[in-house]
């Protein structure tokens, strides 16, 4: 039995959240988790989930506690980014272990891989994925065993097969896949962040217009790094977009203008049934098909 430790890098667990975590730890018991929460997970601060320092400290304590086998992150929002150049990444090459989140988070994924070159997990979070059923919690609900099933296939290191929906440009690609929630991935322009080797770079988002998704794509493919090094796209949904038809546009415009491939229609995604993406495995994609090995 496996004990997950619970932290609160970003947002604040408040209001419907408070329910929704303790739906999510006895969900997590469910499926044989023990679970064990941080010191300040209910602590607040405007929109953040307390003070920078605190998060830190339960951070390095869950990191280095023999009893915590994996790190999930209880709710996005924002707050991650403040914490990246505060984290004592040695303390966290010293005690890998797997850490576990989307959205947000998506900064310490990507930091914590480029400082210590460990593989993080983008994948379900407590209030998000496991706190959103109720009565018998989770052995109903199909949306949350998908994405409990992906989890446990990526923490135990199973050769991974996705197949997308639509590819805008076929054809062969490898590196490692990388990646996240597109307007966290810039908003760490400025930091040291893209990854050494070759990538596949993975994207979602929600409720951001598709200028700003052409605007947020351009800021990265103007990093030589980034347009270097990137040898294939993978996108997952772009929930609540203003206009679809303009963002199928941009993506065959995109497609075109980087002439790699770049497929569509993985769930990879802010609704509940997702996939888990380890975050630096080496993975190949072709016509649609990503293999992560």
């Amino acid at each position: 039995m496996k004990t997950i430790g619970i932290v609160a890098p970003s947002g604040g667990v408040n209001g419907a959240n408070i329910n929704k975590l303790e739906i999510a730890v006895n969900n997590l018991k469910e499926l044989g988790f023990e679970v064990k929460l941080a010191k300040n997970i209910f602590d607040n601060k405007r929109y953040l989930a307390g003070s920078d320092e605190d998060k830190i400290e339960e951070l390095h304590n869950f990191f280095q506690a023999p009893d915590v086998d994996l790190i999930m992150c209880a709710r996005g929002g924002y707050g991650a980014i403040r914490l990246i150049n505060q984290i004592d990444y040695e303390i966290i090459k010293s005690n890998p272990k797997p850490f576990v989140g989307f959205s947000d988070i998506t900064a310490l994924l990507l930091m914590i891989y480029k400082r210590t070159g460990m593989v993080t997990y983008h994948g379900p979070m407590a209030c998000s994925d496991f706190g959103e059923l109720t009565s018998n919690p989770l052995l109903k609900g199909e949306e949350m065993m998908f994405s409990h099933k992906y989890l446990i296939k990526a923490l135990e290191g199973e050769r991974l097969e996705f197949e997308g929906n639509k590819s805008y440009h076929k054809g062969p690609a490898e590196g490692i896949i990388w990646g996240g929630n597109l307007a966290t991935v810039v908003s760490l322009c400025g930091q040291e962040f893209i990854p050494d080797e070759d990538f596949i770079f993975f994207a979602e988002d929600l409720n951001e217009p598709v200028y700003k998704i052409d605007r947020m794509f351009q800021q990265l493919l103007n990093i030589h790094d980034f347009r270097d090094k990137c040898k294939g796209i993978i996108l997952g949904d772009f929930l609540d977009v203003d206009n679809k038809d303009w963002l199928e546009e941009y993506f065959y415009e995109l497609a075109d203008k980087l002439n790699i491939p770049v497929a569509a229609g993985f769930k990879i995604t802010h609704n509940q049934e997702k996939i888990t993406i380890p975050v630096g495995k080496r993975c190949r994609l072709s016509d649609g098909l990503l293999v992560i090995d």
